[in-house]
């Protein structure tokens, strides 16, 4: 196989290529790092590559390989790439600051530690939105991390190079992590798949905080398929993590094609959700004649509550985000790139009333949510309201506004919500259609996604570099 062959295969595919024998972890470490230095200056994903790193750890692979017989994970032997505020033993994690700019972490985060448990090699660490407060990934610190559709536009942030690095076949899966969008956000603008899980589903132990109330770390892949694989090896209660939850233990692949005829599907409808590009839009609404044609009861609904969750969704995480940054913000303020700094002091301003009562619509809208799904197995929205904005457009704290209004809901409410590609703009750009779920229903989640993507070719799309 060529190298591109090898680059361009879903991670299920590599899977059971390397347990048949037919390729080895080194064939496919060596494949991802020629192209990655074939591709990523015009790019700008990796923060930190770990090329001697990934080639240790597949010639180990091949190694244990040869011992065991059999892969003794889905992801042995799989590179992958991790967003820079996963901490990593050994490996420099900057966040995408220059406070970090030379932080070398003692330990792995929780879930790196299960990743290298299956085996998965680490390619590198990924650009990011500085500090991920933001979701354009124009980083003053490290360069923009640009759209592979359209490289004088954003990949959207903050988890902006890991959707690039999928888009361009720079690794065959990452992680990402979404306080307001930032899985989900950069997946629609880059035409790949994010899923942000439950809240408190996947360990947030050694992931650098924006808020602790909202932060969600999540997998990121090509394919919905791959995306389950990912989860089902990081999804797990952390006794050591204070934010982690116990939830209903599944797996994600059993019942992954089983189809979603009788479901009750809601469509978002009115001026909140309709007020938007009407590429946007059309893409979004043909996706739930889709979902008709599947077997589903699409049923359009109000959410007249989204609004709200979005506001009260934008005030806790700047207030957070400053109280964490507090002192780093008071003593050298001239550190952080001018978009951050003014959505800091914003933050840092906001008074306790406001905060107490974005807390208390968090209470409350959960709830609501709760009655909702009493009612639709799903809920359908485009993941942003426009496809990707230029990189010398309106300033990333505008940006941020626009793009987290239809994702920033379900970080407040800790909802499972996954984006994946429903069409292209007539600028040949890519839509992403999120799709959410009750609390811990992510087999569902995927299970609906993967319906959707197995009669549709929005996936098989690749841009042209």
């Amino acid at each position: 196989m060529t190298d591109m062959d090898l680059t361009g295969l879903r991670l299920s595919e590599a899977a059971e290529l390397i347990a048949r024998r037919a390729i080895t972890p080194l064939d496919l470490t060596q494949a991802h790092l020629e192209r990655i230095a074939s591709l990523d200056s015009h790019l700008n994903c990796f923060i930190t590559l770990t090329a001697d790193l990934a080639l240790q750890q597949a010639h180990q692979a091949g190694q244990a390989l040869r011992r065991l017989g059999q892969p003794p994970s889905p992801l042995f032997g799989l590179p992958i790439g991790l967003k820079d505020l996963y901490e990593t033993q050994g490996v420099r994690t900057t966040a995408g600051s220059t406070f970090f700019a030379d932080y070398i972490p003692a330990a792995d985060s929780a879930v790196v530690a299960k990743l290298k448990s299956c085996g998965a090699i680490l390619l590198g660490k990924l650009n990011m939105h500085e500090i991920a407060l933001g979701v354009t990934n124009v980083n003053p610190h490290y360069g923009a991390c640009r759209n592979p559709w359209a490289l004088e536009r954003v990949s959207g942030g903050s988890s902006g190079g890991s959707a690039a690095a999928l888009a361009t076949c720079l690794c065959l899966g990452a992680l990402g992590s979404d306080t307001g969008g930032s899985i989900r956000i950069p997946a629609a603008l880059c035409g790949i798949v994010g899923l942000k899980p439950t809240y408190g589903a996947v360990s947030l132990r050694g992931v650098m905080p924006l808020s602790w109330n909202l932060d969600h770390a999540g997998p990121m892949a090509r394919r919905v398929r791959d995306v389950a694989i990912l989860l089902q090896s990081i999804v797990g209660y952390d006794p050591s993590d204070p934010y982690s939850l116990q939830g209903k233990a599944e797996n994600y692949t059993a019942q992954i094609s089983e189809g979603v005829r009788g479901w009750r599907v809601a469509l978002a409808t009115g001026d909140f959700f309709e007020g938007i590009d009407s590429e946007v839009w059309g893409a979004v609404q043909q996706a739930s004649q889709v979902f008709e044609g599947l077997g589903a009861r699409v049923e359009r609904v109000e959410l007249p509550f989204a609004r709200q969750a979005a506001l009260a969704n934008g005030q806790m995480v700047v207030a957070e985000a400053a109280f964490i940054h507090r002192e780093r913000l008071q003593n050298q303020p001239e550190m952080f790139g001018a978009d951050v700094l003014a959505r800091l002091q914003s933050g840092a301003a906001l008074g306790q009333p406001e905060y107490i009562q974005a807390r208390r619509t968090q209470s409350l809208l959960r709830r609501e949510f709760e009655r909702f799904f009493d009612h639709f197995d799903l809920l359908l929205t485009p993941t942003t309201p426009i496809p990707a904005p230029l990189i010398e457009g309106p300033d990333a704290v505008e940006q941020a506004r626009l793009l987290t209004r239809f994702t920033a809901p379900f970080n407040l409410t800790g909802l499972p919500a996954i984006s994946l590609p429903c069409g292209f703009s007539s600028q040949g750009l890519p839509i992403g259609l999120q799709i959410i779920a009750r609390p811990w229903a992510e087999a569902a989640l995927l299970r609906a996604a993967y319906a959707y993507e197995q009669v549709t070719d929005w996936h098989t799309r690749t841009p042209n570099l």
